[in-house]
């Protein structure tokens, strides 16, 4: 059922009111008002391609304890400034595009994160990786930028099919990131994975450069005054802050498990490694395939309800992990039951609030992504806690539990 929000045509009276700073709409503002199929492919390799920066030092954790000699606990920290650091460029770096031309920005972050990439692999020690990866993430803004532009450019009938082409680029990533991460560390080192995400987003930049449209920004003030506008939009948009919500806690229910796995993965019976973890990482595989359906079910109105069964869903996955512990198999149906649950409730939340004000989408996605990724380094800090006090146990109840709230948000009468 839509909420009133939702309910309101993009472009109305009412959102215009709830636009602070609405100077033009960007899809009327680029050279082309629409996308084209290359276009809107390359853009989803593009973000694919960036958001897999985030994610390859899961499966490799255990490698750059043995290489820097230091402590599963201390490890632990990487994944999670990671995705601290992306929470923190969501919220300060990504407003930025509403108010500055967007393929420029695209491909500064996009050139920022290739050095990063090459100062984690350069890292000498714990000390240095660190910091390091805290700036993997504070830069990595570029697919977070591709996603409200694509959706500016789209034709309003089609922005939730849109969003959902973009997102299975996106799910993409984040799944073969893993995959990819697990047997290039296996076979070369860990660092060798880093020196190669340098030299793919080197080559990322002549692709963006020859096929990204110019725009014009759509805000016209002040730094401090555009931040301010996404605390206005937050306060003032019920179906942001229950999306809020839906994204941080399943995200970081994702992550408890993510940065965990590998620890039960090297002990019996399965006394496997960071290849197992990549291989299961492919399973999430059928999300980014159904990400435009339910894209097109956001178009019909229907994302609050796809969101509410994809919590379910992934709450009986972490049951399936603890019932199914001592079984490959059964960990395999959990990760698929996961990645889908959570990858599609993340596209239902993206197709609702990217209709929610026009003008305004890089600083409504400011708003979410934000508390999606600051869930995720949450979760990936609670995962690492989880595991060194009760085992793989901690890690299945403290996902449960952050779920649960959730699915409390979601059946609370007043956001029904």
């Amino acid at each position: 059922m839509r909420t009133a929000n939702e309910a309101c045509p993009e472009g109305s009276d009412v959102s215009r009111k709830r636009t602070p700073n609405r100077v033009t709409d960007i899809s009327r503002a680029t050279s082309e008002p629409s996308l084209s199929g290359v276009r809107l492919a390359v853009m989803a390799a593009a973000a694919g391609i960036g958001i897999a920066n985030l994610y390859y030092n899961q499966p490799l954790l255990e490698e750059i304890t043995a290489g820097l000699k230091t402590s599963d606990a201390v490890t632990g920290l990487i994944p999670t400034l990671t995705q601290i650091g992306y929470a923190f460029g969501m919220l300060f770096l990504v407003p930025l595009g509403d108010m500055f031309e967007r393929r420029r920005l695209t491909m500064l972050f996009t050139f920022l994160s290739a050095c990063m990439a090459f100062g984690t692999a350069l890292s000498a020690s714990i000390s240095m990786l660190l910091p390091f990866s805290f700036l993997l993430g504070l830069v990595n803004m570029g697919p977070q930028l591709l996603v409200p532009f694509a959706a500016e450019i789209a034709v309003p009938e089609k922005k939730g099919r849109v969003v959902g082409v973009i997102l299975s680029g996106i799910f993409l990533g984040v799944l073969l990131s893993r995959t990819v991460a697990g047997f290039i560390g296996a076979s070369f080192g860990w660092r060798a994975m880093f020196v190669l995400s340098g030299v793919v987003q080197l080559a990322l930049l002549i692709a963006l450069q020859q096929t990204l449209p110019k725009s014009t920004a759509s805000f016209e003030g002040t730094y401090s005054g555009l931040l301010k506008s996404v605390w206005v939009l937050l306060r003032e948009q019920p179906v942001l802050r229950e999306t809020c919500l839906f994204g941080a806690t399943l995200f970081a229910a994702f992550m408890v498990f993510w940065s965990s796995l590998i620890h039960l993965m090297v002990q019996p019976p399965f006394n496997l490694g960071p290849r197992a973890v990549g291989l299961y990482a492919v399973l999430g595989a059928g999300a980014a395939i159904l990400s435009p359906v339910v894209g097109r079910a956001a178009d019909r109105g229907n994302a609050r309800n796809v969101a509410g069964a994809m919590i379910v869903l992934t709450i009986a996955s972490f049951v399936v992990f603890w019932l199914g512990r001592t079984s490959i198999l059964w960990i395999g149906v959990g990760v698929l039951a996961m990645d889908l649950g959570v990858q599609l409730c993340h596209v239902s939340n993206q197709g609702r609030i990217l209709k929610l004000a026009a003008g305004a989408q890089s600083r409504i996605q400011t708003a979410y992504m934000a508390s999606y990724f600051g869930g995720g380094g949450a979760g990936a800090a609670v995962g690492a806690w989880a595991w060194s006090h009760s085992g793989w146990a901690g890690v299945c109840i403290s996902a449960i539990f952050i779920l649960t709230i959730a699915l409390i948000g979601w059946l609370a009468p007043q956001n029904r």
